[in-house]
């Protein structure tokens, strides 16, 4: 049986690449480790995707201690003849009392297949080759998404150890093949040998050491030896790869917490591999574990506020979609899909900070044909923190090796000054094209209907957070109280006796609608309460005088939104109720709620005495200077628009 050793890398008398030249080839990026991690791993696995599609792709990350029943042969497979501590922090890590691993595998995907020596690679299948021993490969799949593989360091990077296990099995031309191989990189050094001091490069390899290279274990031996360790078996027809980081560094969280972390990171990064296709199922599968206990990724259609960058995706693949020109030169740039909603800001986590995304979104998420997430572009801020947009580039095929080439290493971001022309001006053209568009977005739609009173529903979180339990999200900046009474922050609202009086102060002030009907009949079939019959009409046009701004209040434990109003005119009048969800303060409305938002409701008509008539419409006497109610049930999550409507009762 083979025995696998460490050998450490010389200096060859023609020069090499020094382990701290390949471990600096990321730069200096924006992003955390960790998600640079997903990123890059996730990449690679789409990369190797099995052509014919067949499957999805299956990724996972595990977060796990290796247990008793493993753990020594760790020690003793990794420890003999491993490099010493000041040449690689392996032995130390592996002698710690809990040794902690992060595997990352993917199934459904090609493997690591190819020649395993790099002077024999002459192929075009060598992704082993690729991946273990060369360094700045160009790609060689089509549309993919990686460019020259220097995001394989981020494995090395994130290993306390400088160490990684590398598990494949891949098909070759005499079927399948297992593999597995340990990689480290860390630092050159000096060391003195039997002829005198010698360079190393940093950079070591454990396995069969038999033979004038060192190369991986293979097959029976391969799968005897993962067997040992603990390491997830492939299935009989099974192909993909699993690298095992050892002792990952965790950014300061615990396993626990940094599992979290990574399922979310995986959601706002690689959400669009996780919409079904005309198959009905996702181009990729994600999950993330911690010790085995399964942390979900979130569902992008449902999860706010990705889901309004899901249906830009869509309008972007549908009709509504925009296509982006370069004028000089002409160029087809790529598609571009938008989409508007009024909502209150989400609750942002570390994953959203991490691309600038606080709650408000005003993005563009930027992506190439591979439909990987490059970053998320920020666009003007709307004029009310009520509104968000999103929205989806991605990159004409003809256009993907330009943009390809203005990324950096880690792919997140499009940098046309890294471009000579005519290349950067596409890229320049890209975002003016996108600027254009999102100006265009803001002004979208006519400007809200007059004689509506409208309220955020931001206040009532804080508000009645006790009585609803969170469902009202969160909290807004401006709060409201009834007449009368006084609210924290608040400026005190008009009471029932300054009738008429538009308020001074709050978000909106309610004004006049009136509408005249040329019928009798009643509304919806209502029949006419308290209607009498005259020898003439009213004489004058029926309105609505509100009573000050709109107010919170509960009516059997429920929030409501109550406004009160009086009808100035005398005789029997109808009342009704439209309630929209709309915006206030930009000179815009929606016609639609946001995205699986539930819509207002009317819950009826309140008088002085607190009598509720729960009917669609309602016949009042007017003249008299009675104060009545509208009590509205808000929807959770938008701004309500209230408009009361007041018609005639004709004569009979």
């Amino acid at each position: 049986m083979i025995r696998p050793a460490w050998f450490s890398q010389p200096f060859p008398p023609e020069g090499a690449s020094a382990a701290e030249g390949i471990r600096n080839q990321l730069g200096r990026p924006e992003l955390d480790a960790l998600t640079i991690l997903v990123r890059e791993s996730a990449q690679n696995s789409w990369d190797a995707r099995i052509s014919d599609g067949s499957a999805p792709v299956d990724y996972r990350l595990d977060l796990y201690a290796v247990g008793p029943a493993h753990v020594s042969a760790w020690r003793e497979l990794l420890l003999q003849g491993a490099p010493l501590t000041t040449q690689l922090p392996l032995r130390q890590q592996l002698l710690r009392p809990t040794l902690r691993v992060m595997a990352i595998s993917d199934r459904g995907t090609k493997g690591l297949g190819g020649p395993t020596r790099a002077d024999t690679a002459v192929t075009k299948d060598h992704d082993f080759v690729s991946f273990v021993r060369n360094i700045g490969e160009p790609r060689d799949s089509e549309y993919g998404g990686g460019t020259y593989g220097f995001g394989k360091g981020i494995f090395y990077l994130l290993s306390e150890a400088g160490t990684i296990l590398l598990h494949t099995r891949c098909r070759t031309s005499d079927g399948y093949e297992t593999r597995l191989m340990g990689c480290a990189l860390w630092e050159s050094y000096v060391a003195r040998g039997t002829d005198g001091e010698r360079r190393y490069t940093g950079r070591h390899w454990w396995g069969d050491t038999s033979g004038e290279v060192v190369e991986p274990l293979i097959g029976e031996a391969a799968e005897s030896m993962a067997h040992r360790l603990g390491l997830r078996p492939f299935g009989a027809d099974e192909t993909g790869t699993t690298i095992v980081v050892i002792a990952p560094k965790l950014d300061g969280q615990e396993p626990d917490e940094a599992a979290a972390y990574l399922a979310d990171t995986i959601a706002w990064h690689l959400w669009p591999k996780m919409l079904s296709t005309t198959s009905g199922m996702p181009v990729m599968r994600f999950s993330v574990t911690c010790n085995g206990t399964e942390h979900p990724v979130s569902d992008p259609r449902t999860t706010r506020p990705l889901n309004l960058f899901v249906e830009a995706f869509e309008a972007m693949n549908g009709s509504d979609h925009k296509s982006l020109r370069c004028f000089k030169p002409k160029r087809d740039l790529g598609r571009l899909g938008l989409v508007k909603r009024i909502s209150v800001p989400a609750e942002p986590s570390r994953a959203s900070r991490l691309m600038g995304i606080e709650g408000l979104v005003h993005h563009v998420c930027l992506m190439r044909p591979a439909e990987l997430v490059v970053t998320y572009h920020p666009g003007p801020k709307p004029a009310t923190e009520h509104v968000s947009y999103a929205g989806v580039f991605r990159a004409d095929e003809t256009m993907d090796d330009i943009y390809a080439r203005a990324e950096p290493p880690t792919h997140d971001a499009w940098n046309p000054h890294s471009l000579d022309l005519p290349d950067s001006t596409f890229v320049r053209s890209t975002f003016q094209r996108i600027k254009e568009s999102l100006e265009g977005l803001l002004d979208i739609g006519g400007s809200a209907r007059p004689g509506s009173a409208h309220v955020a529903l931001g206040a009532a979180s804080g508000r009645f957070a006790s009585l609803v339990g969170g469902s009202w999200g969160i909290g807004g900046a401006t709060d409201f109280s009834r007449p009368g009474g006084t609210a924290n922050g608040a400026a005190m609202l008009p009471t029932p006796s300054s009738a008429g009086d538009e308020a001074s102060t709050g978000t909106a002030k309610a004004e006049i609608t009136d509408r005249r009907s040329g019928s009798g009949a009643a509304a919806g079939g209502i029949p006419q309460q308290g209607a009498v019959s005259r020898s003439g009409g009213m004489g004058r046009r029926p309105r609505v005088e509100y009573v000050g701004d709109p107010y919170w209040d509960e009516r059997y434990g429920v929030p409501v939104l109550v406004q009160q109003f009086r009808l100035p005119g005398a005789g029997p009048q109808r009342v009704q109720a439209r309630l929209d969800v709309a915006l206030i303060g930009a000179g815009n409305r929606e016609t639609d709620p946001p995205l699986g938002a539930q819509i207002p409701g009317l819950v009826g008509w309140e008088d002085a005495g607190g009598r509720l008539s729960a009917t669609p419409s309602y016949v009042i006497e007017g003249g008299d200077g009675a104060v009545w109610r509208a009590i509205v049930r808000p929807a959770p999550d938008t701004m309500t628009e209230i408009a009361i409507t007041v018609e005639e009762v004709q004569v009979r």
